[in-house]
């Protein structure tokens, strides 16, 4: 595959005619809609009559919520080694408690597709949100430690699952070394039954770095006691931060640097985003929230303002600023451009794959660039 970015006065035709390929691939590759208008600045994922088999291999997982339209999963399956279905959340006493939604058609499915179904274990309080009084209550508590382990056991082992993510944040300072021995735990109990058990980390690029997403992961401990990890390499630019890259490259790297000084690279999955943020203008500290875009969905409104989208070489991130209604607006988001730089990363510092947070919205040029670039893992 080959990346070619638009310029002024092309069309789907004339690029096709210039570039050798056809107009159906282009039309493919990049989920276009008809009648094809394209933005300035646009990165297209171009077939090449040139073929190699990828030779690096990774592991790819993608998370999805039981509300997931049903052509989405299938799409999206044959580029996944694992499907982790979010999310799964406990009591006090050790409790498990179930999705909203049935999640059985996700787990059949991914097992047609020999892909590996997963349980994601987060400490969801009623509102929704993390919640770290239960993290304190479970990690430190043995009796509700033990119920949370035969509950995990009796439903992966009922609902066919073949292992264990644990997604915890905000997990409060003292509680770093408990939840390190809690992780060690659940694999050491699910492990003699062939269960992985994988955990998520903030993206630290220090020990000693300060707040309340970092300070309670302990990467070297976190590190020995599972057997795989997922930096959560996203969020710089969030829904209530200023406009900027979701996940700049820059500074992604920072933590794979750190990361690979305390974890063993072949354990660590790089995190990456499946999506973008739409910031009004001017941004106001406690007052703006971005709204959620999808990669195709920021393209489109780049092409119905007729603006060009912009490349940041630093986050080597694309953006673009339009104006709607009178309001100024400012688009971050990813494409072929920013995830060929992600994957970059995997062969140069030996990691074992990546993890999409998350594959509710379909983005094919992503997967037909992965496939190109690697060779996906099967369990």
């Amino acid at each position: 595959m080959e990346i070619y970015v638009v310029k002024s006065g092309d069309t789907v035709d004339s690029i096709a005619e210039n570039q050798g390929t056809s107009v159906s691939s282009i039309i493919y590759n990049n989920q276009l809609a008809y009648p094809y208008p394209l933005a300035v600045g646009q990165a297209l994922l171009l077939s090449s009559d040139e073929t190699s088999a990828p030779s690096y291999p990774a592991w790819v997982n993608g998370y999805a919520y039981p509300f997931i339209q049903r052509d989405t999963l299938d799409e999206t399956l044959p580029y996944l080694s694992s499907l982790s279905v979010f999310s799964y959340g406990f009591t006090t006493e050790g409790d498990l408690v179930p999705p909203t939604l049935d999640d059985s058609f996700m787990i059949d499915a991914a097992l047609m597709e020999g892909v590996r179904p997963v349980l994601t274990l987060t400490p969801l309080g009623p509102d929704g949100n993390f919640n770290n009084y239960l993290i304190s209550a479970v990690v430190n508590n043995q009796t509700a430690k033990e119920t949370l382990l035969e509950n995990l056991l009796t439903t992966v082992q009922e609902k066919n699952f073949q292992g264990v993510d644990i997604d915890f944040e905000y997990i409060r300072p003292e509680d770093r070394i408990p939840f390190a021995d809690f992780v060690a735990d659940v694999r050491d109990y699910l492990s003699p039954y062939g269960y992985h058990v994988s955990v998520a980390l903030a993206p630290k690029t220090s020990d000693t770095q300060a707040g309340l997403l970092y300070e309670g992961k302990d990467y070297g401990l976190l590190g020995e006691a599972a057997d795989s990890v997922l930096l959560m390499t996203y969020e710089w630019g969030y829904t209530y931060g200023p406009p900027m890259a979701v996940a700049p490259i820059d500074q992604v790297r920072r933590v794979v640097e750190y990361a690979v000084t305390r974890i063993t690279p072949d354990k660590i999955d790089l995190g990456i985003p499946n999506y973008g943020y739409d910031w009004t203008l001017p941004f106001v500290q406690g007052t703006s929230r971005a709204t959620t875009v999808s990669n195709l969905g920021a393209v489109q409104i780049a092409v119905e303002a007729g603006v060009p989208i912009q490349f940041d070489e630093v986050a080597e991130s694309p953006y673009f600023q339009y104006e709607k209604d009178g309001q100024l607006h400012e688009v971050w988001f990813e494409d072929v451009r920013s995830y060929q730089a992600k994957f970059a990363l995997l062969p140069e510092f030996g990691l074992r794959g990546m993890g999409y947070w998350q594959i509710m919205r379909f983005f094919r040029p992503n997967w037909l660039l992965l496939a190109d670039t690697f060779q996906i893992q099967r369990p």
